[in-house]
């Protein structure tokens, strides 16, 4: 018995079969493109996702050397980005990281509703709600025409096996859903001229069985209608229930989110979401959007194409800090915590004229420190102090030189499973009918963590920058002041 997981980012699609005992096999992935309009939308198809996720599945089950019929059962997880299945509406997925609904999201805070409340009191235009406000007022000849609407991770199940269910990962944390009130806000939702939704089916919980792969579905993904499907999560949580269990857990990726149990609610902090991940569970998240996405943007500027590992290869902080004097703010696309304000920017501090390589890997390497500092504030406005440890997931753990700058950061040792937790979450999900539910799967899948520790002679130096990263904020906080008084 063999497992499968999905998990579909920002712009690549990547597959992974793992064994009974959990172990992972092979991993693939495939890249999609994002679809860019003049005023700064962006999407995607759903088509060529839906393309990269088969190739990806059948390049990893290649890898693995097993056959199709040896995999029994499939997870997605996927970015919150927002499905709309209407005539004329194209590109069909609005990406995450899209806010053409900021106005709306601003008019769903100020209802004070509880659902404003649980996502921080400042509803992200990140979110569903405000995505589907935007589209019925801006798009009313798309709306009327709606035939279904689902989080992206929803949408890779109902294709995988026709059933139109819902995950309560992304029901809870992204849509006007409160479970133990009533579900479905329909109040709330008849008040900003959502009444006509398509709502689809059951609401389950991440694991639950949903059922086999249509047939086209099965040909299309190289696996067979015996492959069973479970309710999948959200990209970020799949992550954390991947990760070490039993503290804090960082998934740095395109974005970093910092995932926590039995944070009350409070501004800037999305949840707690109950039941989101695990049942009886409540789980809360704070985050800084953009991050990864950051450190790609300075990758783009080298003259010679290069990749992250090229870069992080070339730098030695413990011998010689690179860039010293530079310092970045790194919200590049607003900050979801401490400020939530999906309209703040980034700050460099430093900069020159200077395009050689070294120079490229010093801004880099700033940003980098940038992106960690934040980190820290969203950890320390969670209400979590200083962690003793701290698991780390996403693209960004891969490397020792980024997991030991979190550590030196924080001050928290990090603890990393190798074996790609946001996948590893995923494939947790799928062995939960067959191993006898989500925290028995957990239990099997769980791997001993590499831990890094804090240098302490590097904390001193980021301590430093840490005064200076809150510095720069205070300034940026009253130039912001200016510009919002001066006349138009």
């Amino acid at each position: 018995m063999l497992f499968s997981a999905v998990d579909v980012g920002s712009a690549r699609a990547r597959a992974a079969i793992f064994g009974p005992d959990g172990r992972l096999l092979a991993r693939a992935s495939h890249g999609f493109s994002t679809r860019t309009d003049p005023d700064g939308r962006a999407g995607y198809e759903f088509a060529e996702i839906w393309q990269a996720v088969a190739d990806a599945l059948r390049e990893a089950q290649n890898m693995a050397g097993v056959s199709a019929e040896d995999i029994s059962a499939l997870a997605f997880d996927a970015t919150c980005s927002l499905y709309v299945d209407a005539p004329g509406f194209a590109p069909d997925v609005i990406a995450w990281h899209d806010h053409r609904a900021t106005v709306e999201a601003e008019e769903l805070s100020a209802t004070g509703h509880p659902l404003a409340a649980r996502a921080g009191g400042q509803v992200s235009p990140e979110m569903q709600t405000p995505k589907l406000m935007w589209l019925a007022r801006h798009r009313p000849e798309a709306w009327a025409g709606l035939t279904a609407v689902r989080d992206l991770g929803d949408q890779l199940a109902y294709a995988a096996t026709g059933q139109d269910n819902r995950s309560l990962c992304t029901m809870v944390a992204k849509w006007p859903y409160i479970a133990e009130a009533g579900g479905w806000q329909q109040g709330l939702m008849a008040g900003l001229g959502l009444v006509d939704l398509p709502r689809g089916g059951a609401v389950l919980a991440p694991g639950a069985p949903i059922g086999a792969l249509q047939a086209d579905a099965a040909d299309r993904l190289g696996l067979t209608t015996g492959c069973r499907v479970a309710a999948g999560l959200i990209d970020a949580f799949a992550g954390a229930l991947g990760a070490a269990s039993d503290m804090p857990v960082l998934i740095a990726g395109t974005s970093n989110c910092v995932m926590a149990a039995d944070v009350p609610q409070k501004p800037a902090i999305w949840g707690p979401y109950p039941d989101a991940i695990l049942p009886g569970e409540a789980v809360s998240e704070g985050g800084q959007s953009a991050t990864g996405a950051l450190l790609d943007r300075v990758r783009q500027c080298y003259p010679e194409p290069q990749s992250h590992g090229q870069i992080l290869a070339r730098l030695h902080p413990e011998r010689q800090e690179p860039g010293a004097g530079l310092h970045v703010l790194p919200d590049i696309k607003g900050s979801r915590t401490p400020f939530a304000d999906p309209l703040v920017r980034g700050v460099i501090h430093g900069a020159t004229l200077d395009r050689s390589e070294a120079a490229l890997d010093a801004l880099y390497w700033r940003a980098a420190v940038g992106i960690a500092l934040g980190t820290r504030q969203v950890i320390e406005h969670m209400g979590l102090g200083q962690p003793s440890r701290l698991a780390m997931a996403g693209g960004q753990a891969r490397s020792p030189l980024m997991r030991q700058l979190y550590a030196d950061v924080t001050g928290a040792e990090i603890h990393w499973q190798p074996e790609d937790a946001v996948l590893r979450g995923a494939a947790i999900a799928a062995a939960a009918p067959h191993l006898g539910g989500i925290r028995a799967a957990r239990e099997v899948f769980a791997l001993p963590a590499q831990i890094t520790r804090p240098d302490p002679a590097a904390q001193a130096r980021r301590e430093r920058d840490w005064q200076i990263f809150r510095r720069l904020q205070q300034h940026r906080a009253e130039i912001d002041a200016i510009e919002a008084g001066s006349p138009q």
